[in-house]
């Protein structure tokens, strides 16, 4: 379960602060996928990092139970000296997983070749994110955060990622934010909106989808 209660983020610039989460409060149970549709620059990718923990919020509280990943799509937490192998050891690690393991999974969904051996730092931004998706997809979490991921890649590696999400939706939940609307109904049954700050649960995609078109309007 992941637990949002008054969560409350702005960043400032030159017209003022910026709002994008204005007091979110909801809970997303375990193994129940939900979407979360907003338009770009509506605060998707701050919500996910807040919820994996990679960014703080400015007041309220974030709670958790289970295992809960990074932000699939996220390949900031990499190291841009080391490789894509020595990237994934590390990881393994600091999960208590087996290195071994972690690194044949990973080199194998990611398939970027020799530059699996290669620094970070000389990677395309997709090709960091193909070791992300890759990487993440080695590990077993109790909910998945996904941001976009699915957009990275040629057809063959997309179709890859789908059957890995339907696989781990068997034992696991997902968390995925977009502007796409099917995207979310591929894989939720419930979906989110998020708008001017607000955040609001819907029982169906269909729900979600009426309230984010009319907030688009």
């Amino acid at each position: 379960m992941i637990q949002l209660d008054g969560v409350y983020k702005s960043y400032q610039t030159v017209a003022g602060p910026n709002v994008v989460l204005d007091g979110v409060a909801i809970t997303f149970p375990l193994r129940e996928s939900v979407g979360i549709l907003g338009r770009n620059g509506a605060g998707k990718s701050t919500l996910l990092r807040i919820i994996a923990g990679v960014e703080i919020p400015d007041a309220g509280i974030v709670t958790r139970t289970g295992r809960v990943s990074w932000p699939i799509g996220f390949s900031g937490g990499f190291s841009p000296a080391l490789s894509g192998e020595e990237n994934c050891r590390f990881v393994a690690r600091i999960y208590g997983e087996a290195p071994a393991r972690v690194v044949d999974s990973s080199r194998e969904f990611a398939d970027l070749g020799t530059y699996f051996y290669m620094p970070v730092r000389t990677y395309s931004s997709g090709m960091r994110a193909r070791l992300a998706f890759a990487l993440s997809m080695a590990i077993d979490f109790d909910i998945y955060l996904v941001d976009e991921i699915t957009a990275v890649g040629d057809q063959q590696f997309q179709e890859k990622c789908r059957l890995a999400f339907e696989e781990r939706q068997e034992r696991s939940s997902l968390i995925i934010v977009s502007h796409n609307l099917p995207t979310v109904s591929s894989y939720c049954k419930r979906c989110a909106v998020l708008h001017n700050g607000k955040l609001k649960l819907f029982d169906s995609v269909t729900e979600a989808a009426d309230a984010y078109s009319e907030a688009a309007a």
